[in-house]
C-alpha cells in the first residue's frame, strides 16, 4: 500500500450522481443530501488524498494480543468510541496504525464521499480492504458507488426513496446518529437541492448524415454482428481498392531503382 495515500484523485462529475442514483432508485437531490453530510460534498482532502476518520476503537477490535497491546500504548487504539477527541488530520494515525498492522488499520477508517468504513469493504463492492482504499485514492466516482453499495447492501435505499431520514440515518450512521442530528440535516440538505435545478441529460447523439440513395434504391442493411458495415460497402470502388494495393509497390520500385539502377538495365545479348 502506498502510504502517500494519493492516487489520481479524479473529481466527481455532475453525470456521476444521477447515473449512481439511479442504480438505486433515488434522484440526485437524495444524493446530494447525502453527500453533504457525510463529507460536505468534497472526497478529497488539500492534499489529494481521499477524506477520511481513523477510528481508535475500531482499531482496538480488529486486534488482538501484543498487538493490540501495542497500539493501546501508542494511544492509536481504546475499547470504546468517544474516549479521546479526534484530532483535525487522521493520517499520521492512519499511518502509525499501519505500522503496527495494515489491514487492521484500513478497515479502522472511514473513507471518501461516503465515509465507508473499512470493515465494510465487501458490502463497497471489494474483495480485499486494500483494493477498496486504492479505489478511493483513484476517484471520487468509486467513492460514490462503494457508498451506493453499502446502501444497497443493507437494504437502505428504500429508506432513502421514503426520504426515511432518521431510518436511513440509523442504518448508515449507527443507532447515535441523533446525537450528531444526521437525519436533521439530511432533511435540510434535500430541500435545499430540491430548489436547485438537475443537471441536464447528456445531448443525444447527432446522426451521421448519409449519402443520397438513387431512386428506387434500397440502402443495404448493415450485416449482424458488424454495425455500421454495410454489405457491398467496397463495390463501385474497386478503382480505389487498387490504388491501395499499388501505391506502396510503386514507391518500393522506384526506391529499389534509386539504390541500385544497374538492376533495371537491358542486359545485352
Amino acid at each position: 500500500m502506498d502510504m502517500t495515500f494519493k492516487g489520481a484523485a479524479r473529481r466527481l462529475d455532475d453525470l456521476d450522481l444521477p447515473r449512481l442514483g439511479a442504480s438505486i432508485g433515488v434522484g440526485e437531490d437524495e444524493i446530494h443530501a447525502f453527500l453533504d453530510v457525510e463529507t460536505s460534498g468534497h472526497g478529497f482532502d488539500a492534499q489529494g488524498r481521499p477524506v477520511i476518520l481513523f477510528e481508535p476503537h475500531v482499531f482496538y477490535r480488529n486486534l488482538a494480543g501484543a498487538a493490540r497491546a501495542k497500539a493501546v500504548a501508542a494511544g492509536l487504539a481504546y475499547a470504546k468510541w468517544g474516549e479521546k477527541p479526534y484530532p483535525r488530520d487522521s493520517y499520521p494515525r492512519l499511518k502509525a496504525a499501519c505500522a503496527i498492522d495494515e489491514t487492521a488499520a484500513l478497515r479502522s477508517a472511514s473513507w471518501g464521499l461516503g465515509q465507508v468504513l473499512g470493515e465494510n469493504f465487501r458490502a463497497a463492492g471489494f474483495l480485499t480492504v486494500q483494493a477498496m482504499v486504492e479505489a478511493m485514492m483513484a476517484d471520487e466516482a468509486l467513492q460514490l458507488a462503494a457508498a451506493v453499495n453499502f446502501i444497497a447492501a443493507n437494504r437502505l435505499d428504500g429508506r432513502l426513496r421514503k426520504h426515511d431520514w432518521a431510518g436511513f440515518a440509523k442504518g448508515y450512521n449507527g443507532a447515535s446518529y441523533a446525537k450528531n442530528a444526521y437525519d436533521i440535516r439530511l432533511a435540510e440538505a434535500f430541500r435545499k437541492w430540491s430548489g436547485i435545478r438537475d443537471t441536464p441529460p447528456p445531448p443525444a447523439p447527432v446522426p451521421i448524415p448519409q449519402p443520397p440513395q438513387p431512386k428506387g434504391s434500397t440502402p443495404d442493411k448493415a450485416e449482424p454482428g458488424k454495425a455500421g458495415v454495410r454489405r457491398g460497402a467496397f463495390s463501385g470502388s474497386l478503382s480505389g481498392l487498387c490504388a491501395a494495393v499499388l501505391a506502396p509497390l510503386v514507391a518500393a520500385i522506384l526506391s529499389l531503382f534509386r539504390k541500385a539502377p544497374s538492376l533495371f538495365r537491358k542486359v545485352k545479348p
